[in-house]
């Protein structure tokens, strides 16, 4: 596996996140943020924030794939919610679970989640961009 997951002592050892990954693979991969939407295009969940977060992760796994990789390969999420506030911290892990099931995969990685005013089409409520690497 070219990334592993840590957290280090001296840093807090949360259970939703890593604080840090090692990467040792070859190829760095950067994807564009994912958004809830199908391979049609279509959207997924409209004003349920728990299936968006699910077909963001979903749709990482989806790219990570074709080019032969998978959700284990990604170093870093960077998550984007449209008006973050605690109470969506249960709907936010909620779609990472039933993402993480279908995917396979344990989806702790090392994140960082920003709040913002407003994506870029209005019924969306989260984005889900990744940084993997592969060997």
């Amino acid at each position: 596996m070219a990334v592993t997951l840590v957290n280090p002592d001296g840093l807090p050892k949360p259970d939703v996140y890593r604080q840090l990954s090692i990467a040792t693979g070859s190829r760095l991969v950067f994807l564009a943020g994912q958004v809830a939407r199908d391979a049609e295009g279509r959207k997924v969940g409209e004003g349920d924030f728990a299936a968006q977060v699910e077909q963001c992760y979903l749709n990482v796994g989806t790219a990570l794939t074709e080019i032969g990789g998978s959700f284990d390969d990604v170093a870093k999420l960077t998550i984007y919610v449209v008006d973050w506030s605690a109470d969506k911290m249960p709907l936010l892990g909620e779609g990472v679970a039933r993402a993480a099931e279908k995917l396979g995969v344990d989806p702790v990685k090392p994140i960082t989640l920003l709040g913002v005013s407003a994506l870029g089409e209005s019924d969306l409520l989260v984005e889900v961009e990744a940084t993997a690497v592969l060997d």
